[in-house]
């Protein structure tokens, strides 16, 4: 968590967001579009929403990939100090679903070298994880905007600030469509939508952003 933006008041960004783990589509389109963002760490954790939890798109439909994460020992915990639980195995189950979901896209072999080391070491931090991995999907989309973290909770937003930090969650679509792009699944599903973020580049490669 390097930039961080020094109080509240200060913040000119013009979207607020969650930190998500390998967000969809929609996700980034709004990162994208934004003129500049920050990202709340000092949110409470919420059970079953994308902050530990990415939807990919297999041979079967949709799946759901969670991390695991150590249980709080206060019944609320802020989403910078949820821990990741290393039981179940899950970096190889996640990678292995990746690569059985992705390996005959056109772009997978061009990517899968970059993201497969998040799946071979171990980050604490659910947050950090997760950030270092935006990062990573920022530079393949070429976003240069910078990642601002939210040193407190923001409780009242400020004027010009749009608060995606809820709007987009797996349990209560928003209704966002992005445009139907190549899935190698496509004709045997029809069209996915909301995916994350990895099922369009893997799909379309460096032309992704053009989707955002």
């Amino acid at each position: 968590m390097e930039q961080v933006i020094s109080k509240c008041k200060k913040i000119t960004g013009r979207v607020l967001l969650s930190s998500f783990y390998l967000a969809p589509v929609e996700y980034y389109s709004v990162f994208f579009r934004a003129s500049s963002t920050v990202i709340e760490v000092h949110e409470n954790y919420q059970k079953q929403s994308y902050r530990n939890r990415c939807n990919i798109v297999g041979a079967n439909g949709s799946m759901a990939l969670s991390i695991p994460v150590e249980k709080p020992s206060a019944v609320k915990c802020r989403m910078k100090d949820v821990r990741i639980a290393d039981h179940g195995n899950w970096r190889h189950l996640h990678w292995n679903a990746i690569v059985s979901a992705y390996s005959s896209t056109p772009f997978f072999e061009y990517y899968a070298d970059e993201l497969q080391p998040f799946y071979e070491k171990r980050i604490p931090f659910l947050v950090d994880f997760n950030l270092q991995l935006h990062e990573l999907i920022c530079g393949w989309l070429r976003i240069e905007q910078p990642t601002n973290l939210s040193p407190e909770y923001v409780a009242e937003i400020p004027e010009g600030i749009a608060d995606h930090r809820e709007a987009i969650h797996p349990k209560r679509p928003s209704g966002f469509m992005t445009r139907p792009y190549y899935q190698v699944f496509q004709d045997k599903l029809g069209f996915v939508q909301n995916a994350s973020i990895i099922d369009l580049v893997f799909n379309i490669g460096n032309e992704a952003r053009l989707w955002l």
